[in-house]
């Protein structure tokens, strides 16, 4: 028996190999993203505390990571108002979310259509088999028999491409929420730290 693949499984195997391309460079992103924030902060507060704002901003940019880039931001904005500092800070640190998020909810959308791009594909199917029966006076068992695998394929190919991705994508959000916090945690610190400074200054 041979089974004749249409454009619905051609299309799923698109969308299954397009998952795995943007699960893995998303994954590869979010690792590097991912720092000791605690030890990064202690190194760069020790450094502002000595007054070296330039190897502070020095050791942020040798760091490729978004709670660099967003304490460079802050120390950047240190010496204006309290609400310039936070406004800058915040918009840093949602550029950056941002862009960790690119591509994320393609897995979403894929995981969501494969089912229903399945389904399509299982209906194509019997549609071929009813029309198949209907144009010949004898039909043979092979006939029949075709257009069903195709229908089945169609559909368990659909919920076999939604399952994994659904759990890839899961992964990443897991990553990418525990990334967001960090750096909401980052943002926080540096930018009470630079305004207890900033008061310091003005006692004195």
């Amino acid at each position: 028996m041979i089974v004749t693949h249409g454009p619905v499984f051609w299309i799923l195997i698109l969308l299954a190999v397009i998952s795995v391309f943007i699960y893995f460079a998303r994954a590869i992103e979010l690792r590097r993203a991912r720092i000791d924030y605690q030890d990064f902060l202690k190194g760069v507060i020790n450094v502002l505390s000595s007054g070296s704002d330039e190897e502070a901003l020095s050791i942020c940019e040798d760091t490729l990571a978004p709670v660099a880039q967003v304490v460079a931001t802050a120390i950047q904005h240190r010496h204006g108002s309290e609400r310039i500092l936070r406004e800058s800070v915040d918009s840093k640190g949602r550029a950056e979310i941002g862009r960790l998020d690119r591509r994320l909810a393609s897995l979403a959308i894929i995981a969501q259509i494969a089912p229903a791009i399945g389904l399509l594909g299982t209906i194509i199917g019997f549609i071929k088999t009813v029309l198949a029966v209907n144009a010949q006076v004898l039909v043979s068992r092979a006939d029949l028999l075709n257009g069903t695998m195709e229908a089945l394929m169609s559909a368990a190919l659909g919920l076999a491409v939604a399952i994994p991705v659904t759990v890839m994508y899961g992964s990443l959000r897991v990553r990418l929420d525990r990334t967001v916090v960090e750096l909401e945690a980052a943002a926080s610190q540096i930018v009470g730290f630079l305004s207890s400074m900033k008061e310091k200054e003005t006692v004195k």
